[in-house]
């Protein structure tokens, strides 16, 4: 064969076989510009998706910078999933007169102990579309609670956005907030909680501490603020009050379950009986009854300064010093432990030692274990029926509701 034919051949050849790797990379080129295309249609069809669903439930959480909504929510301080399902309890049953899907608040310390990834997760799963949450992420000095401080402007969109306020109950306030030393019989568990929640109810209210002081409800002195248990305890300590770290100790002067097992049971402020952990069953809670005191509130709910209806107790501390701006409306039966308070400048800010909120108050089918061994026996509507104790806690919430009604 010709020389210069072959050489053709060969260069031929060769043309032909790096055309073929030049298209296999073109190919691998083109394929992955297609798969690159492909994956960005997938993720923004994802986005879109998850887009849609948000605009169908609104985003569990409403930023701390929203402060200018139009909206006008019933804040639930320490958004607990049992506190968030005893509001819709009391709320679908009737029991306390407000629309069940009325917009609801949850605001808490993103320092704080408890898990409120849990509380979004149940919102969810419930899709209770009316509920939204807020943490608070600025954790608060203990010096700087009762003055301006670095989350007073967040607290004035809160009570800007509020058209009431619950404080929910919970453990021992950290004694070094009201200048006391620590008992040994107090356990703090939850302290940025507290500082939270102390620190927005002297903006809402004021207190000794400074004088001074403009209290954000001089803006609107009717709106209604409840504390339940520990949120009446931190209306009391926010406002300058004291407390008395433990109530067999330091009032009676008891020093063993046993001494308060023989007490009256009108002085025994929790189930002692409890204590002894042998039965599980045993709730940790009492009931005992209350006085009134007259042109109060609580003599509205009980129908007068002269009933003294059952109510439910569970606790160990109790007020002392009682805070800057409040009254005293209801004792215990020897008017040793307060029972209720209201304030004088501001008359829908009530606070309550018991606990009208405990959904087995309504539930004739709930009995109680007070003592180990025991049967369950009766409920609580089954004891205390009628004016000995069931009408005075549907009457508290019809009030209060009366109140988020204005």
């Amino acid at each position: 064969m010709d020389s210069s034919i072959l050489m053709w051949i060969i260069f031929y050849d060769y043309i032909a076989a790096n055309g073929r790797e030049a298209n296999a990379r073109l190919s691998a080129v083109i394929n992955n510009q297609k798969m690159m295309l492909m994956s960005r249609r997938f993720f923004t069809l994802v986005f879109l998706v998850l887009l849609t669903q948000a605009a169908a439930f609104p985003g569990t959480y409403l930023s701390a910078e929203a402060g200018n909504s139009t909206d006008k929510y019933i804040v639930i301080m320490h958004p607990t999933v049992a506190n968030i399902g005893t509001w819709q309890y009391l709320t679908s049953e009737g029991i306390l007169p407000v629309c069940p899907e009325t917009p609801v608040l949850g605001v808490y310390s993103g320092q704080g102990n408890y898990d409120y990834s849990l509380t979004e997760g149940y919102i969810r799963e419930k899709g209770f579309e009316h509920v939204r949450l807020m943490e608070i992420e600025a954790p608060l000095d203990l010096h700087f609670l009762f003055a301006e401080n670095v989350n007073s402007g967040v607290f004035r969109k809160i009570f800007n956005m509020a058209r009431g306020i619950v404080f929910f109950g919970g453990p021992d306030i950290p004694p070094a907030v009201y200048g006391h030393e620590m008992s040994l019989l107090t356990v703090v568990t939850d302290p940025h909680r507290h500082y939270l929640e102390l620190s927005f109810l002297f903006h809402l209210t004021g207190g000794y501490q400074d004088v001074d002081f403009v209290p954000f409800l001089e803006d609107d002195p009717g709106m209604p603020v409840l504390g339940i248990c520990l949120g009446m305890q931190t209306m009391n300590v926010a406002a300058g009050g004291t407390m008395i770290q433990d109530i067999p100790f330091e009032i009676y002067g008891r020093t063993s379950v046993e001494q308060v097992l023989a007490m009256d049971g009108d002085l025994q402020h929790r189930n002692y009986w409890s204590a002894y952990r042998t039965d599980p069953d045993v709730a940790a809670r009492t009931f005992h009854r209350i006085s009134i005191e007259p042109d109060s509130h609580m003599e509205t709910l009980a129908g007068g300064s002269d009933s003294t209806p059952f109510i439910l107790s569970s606790h160990h501390q109790a007020l002392d010093l009682i805070g800057k701006g409040y009254r005293v409306t209801a004792w215990c039966m020897d008017n040793k432990v307060v029972e209720a308070i209201e304030h004088s400048r501001y008359p829908n800010v009530i606070g309550i030692q018991f606990h009208p909120e405990v959904t087995s108050l309504y539930d004739r089918e709930s009995r109680i274990t007070f003592r180990p061994g025991e049967e369950a026996e009766h409920s609580f509507l089954d004891l205390y029926p009628g004016d000995l104790g069931e009408d005075f806690h549907r009457n508290f919430w019809k009030y209060f509701g009366s109140l988020l009604d204005r």
